[in-house]
């Protein structure tokens, strides 16, 4: 079947797997309740004909402030019907987010969670949209979604095909959400994604969902990964079960999902665990998890050699048949004591997820590599992803035949990636005319990343100067973020070109306000902020040699003085905390005095400003030294103090 927009998505879904569970809920501590699709579809079209009545129409905006729940893909789909769009955000929204996206968006209608969200909305002072405000909790005084279903009810028990037509209008460059980024400073830009964009991730998809399977949702609904996601269970016929942070272990038991998405902290909190609980087993036992982790680690290791799934930088090595061999006889010999050391010990680590789980996609940040090769070894498939909100999201991602560590697979179907040069703008790879296939140029070469495709936005919502800062006239969509194309053909992500940090928890951090701040410290030459896929910030800072003449003549000699350093995080304390302005997670929880300024044509451009790319390279001993294991749990002390 051709669907041409989303709401024929959902329609298609009903009509497939209609008796199958599709959501599935708690009420508090109780058990599972599963929706099945026909319900769902139906009790969609309820709340889209109450919308209706409320005077939703074809276009508008309707905005949807909540965490997951059921009650929040109702209401999305609801909304989809009716082909006006959502704007989605979390509970956890702002005050002045509240503000400026109703505001901005010019939704016509906005649905809260519960009384707390609403307050929120109420402290923000913005006036409430034409159409007022629906709770999905019972909140004394306002509209309920299970209210206006009932409502909506009996409009389609009068004119049951009011919707038809209008599912019939929507085209696929019609818009199907407007998702504002989460930034820190300024103002939040509107990504707009049509029913095109989403409907290219679902035809893409390349590993299969089966029918009923289970999948445990974790992530907010509202960011497109697991927006995204859902919406291929849909189209599946999986049931995705709603979850959270506080229940997962029990949920994970109780469910014992076939299939999630995740993010990486989901897989370093596991991983965690699991050393934990070791650390405090019997010597014997830990002894059994050393050789089971060694032997698994030949297996694996072994397995993507003789497969071609290790990572491979560059092109053909005379060398790699030749080796072949050896990995095919280490692979028979070291069998045996694996497949028993697996039922012994790893099978029990399996257990952790449900011991059903057949594999998981990771996106929102990189997954760090020790962590990444445990559960590949151990039998727990990852298939890490890449992509961005603008490109709705999926630009790669491993699959099980293609499954890479230290990749994020190969590039997705329809899609044209270029890698770029920094410094000179030279094209060194790229797949154009060959969209989702193998493209010309030098392998292993790194660059910016370009990408044109069926998921890649056609802008900002009234913001035609950011559009165009990352889209040009030919649709490349600049993402920021430096990568290379290994000869396994996956894509690499090795840093960003552009300064927005992402850190594991899904903050998006801009540093220039914090490094603007620290510049303000008579004691700080020059800083960058840095922390890209990492727990928390860091900084490199080149001390002012005038004001801490006292303590050497040369930056070396002051940055190696056992007095620099406690004064410079003085100064970090005093500038950035909460009392200034800034987050939690906007810190600098750690930070590496250089030996020497940022110079004029090296780290820093004509106009003075710095050359991230560059100081990263050049310092990147200096970042790792900052996110060790042992350094990591020492700088939060030192801060805390």
């Amino acid at each position: 079947m051709q669907i041409k927009n989303m709401a024929e998505l959902y329609r298609y879904s009903k009509d497939q797997h209609g008796k199958r569970p599709a959501f599935a809920r708690k009420r508090g501590n109780g058990p599972y309740e599963t929706i099945s699709y026909d319900r769902l579809y139906q009790e969609a079209r309820e709340v889209a004909a109450g919308l209706y009545e409320r005077g939703i129409r074809k276009g508008d905006r309707v905005g949807i402030f909540a965490d997951n729940r059921y009650e929040w893909i109702l209401s999305s789909v609801a909304i989809t019907l009716l082909g006006a769009a959502d704007v989605p955000r979390g509970a956890d929204i702002t005050t002045e987010e509240i503000e400026y996206i109703v505001s901005h968006s010019e939704m016509k209608l906005l649905i809260v969670e519960n009384n707390a969200t609403l307050e929120k909305v109420k402290q923000s002072g913005v006036a409430l949209p034409e159409a007022g405000l629906l709770t999905m909790e019972s909140v004394e005084g306002y509209t309920s979604v299970d209210e206006l279903r009932e409502s909506g009810k009996k409009l389609l028990a009068n004119n049951s095909e009011i919707l038809d037509s209008i599912i019939a209008s929507i085209k696929k460059d019609d818009l199907f959400t407007l998702i504002y980024t989460s930034g820190t400073t300024g103002k939040p830009k509107g990504v707009m994604l049509n029913h095109g964009n989403l409907i290219s991730q679902v035809e893409g998809l390349p590993f299969k969902i089966e029918p009923g399977e289970r999948v445990v949702s974790i992530l907010p609904v509202w960011h497109i990964f697991e927006r995204g996601f859902e919406i291929m269970t849909i189209y599946c016929g999986a049931c995705t079960y709603y979850s959270n942070i506080r229940t997962l272990r029990d949920d994970l038991r109780m469910v014992r999902p076939t299939f999630m998405a995740s993010a990486p902290r989901l897989w370093e909190s596991i991983y965690a665990g699991i050393m934990t609980n070791v650390a405090k087993a019997p010597a014997v036992r830990q002894k059994l998890f050393g050789a089971a982790l060694f032997f698994a680690g030949l297996v694996g290791r072994s397995k993507r050699y003789l497969l071609g799934r290790n990572l491979r930088l560059s092109g053909s090595n005379i060398a790699y048949p030749l080796l072949a061999p050896l990995h095919l006889i280490r692979l028979i010999l070291v069998w045996l004591p694996y497949k028993l050391l697996d039922i012994i010990v790893l099978k029990k680590i399996r257990q952790a997820t449900g011991g059903e789980l057949r594999g998981s996609v990771s996106g929102g940040g990189a997954l760090p590599p020790h962590v990444d090769a445990f559960f590949n070894n151990i039998g727990i498939p990852v298939l890490e992803g890449y992509g961005l909100t603008e490109t709705s999201p999926v630009l790669a991602v491993r699959t099980f035949n293609k499954l890479v560590p230290g990749s994020v697979g190969p590039i997705y179907r329809a899609t044209e990636i270029r890698i770029k040069d920094l410094n000179t703008g030279e094209i060194v790879w790229s797949n154009e005319g060959n969209p989702g296939g193998k493209g010309q140029g030098t392998l292993g070469r790194k660059g910016e990343i370009h990408v044109r495709g069926p998921q890649v936005t056609s802008g900002y919502f009234k913001n035609k100067e950011a559009t165009d800062k990352v889209i040009d006239s030919e649709g490349w969509f600049n993402t920021g973020d430096l990568g290379m194309v290994t000869a396994n053909q996956c894509l690499k992500i090795v840093g960003r070109s552009k300064e927005t940090i992402v850190l594991l928890g899904g903050e998006n951090v801009e540093p220039g306000p914090i490094e603007n701040r620290l510049l303000q410290s008579p004691l700080i030459q020059h800083c960058m902020v840095v922390g890209q896929d990492q727990k928390y910030l860091g900084a490199l800072i080149v001390p002012e040699p005038a004001a801490l003449s006292h303590l050497g003549e040369t930056i070396a000699e002051i940055s190696a003085h056992p007095e620099a350093r406690p004064a410079i995080q003085k100064e970090i304390k005093s500038l950035i905390n909460e009392a200034s302005g800034f987050k939690g997670f906007e810190r600098v929880v750690d930070f590496q005095l250089l030996d020497k300024a940022f110079d004029p044509g090296d780290e820093l451009t004509a106009k003075l400003s710095v050359k991230r790319h560059v100081v990263t390279d050049r310092y990147q001993h200096l970042i790792d030294s900052m996110y060790g294991a042992g350094k990591r749990s020492e700088s939060k002390k030192a801060v805390a103090k």
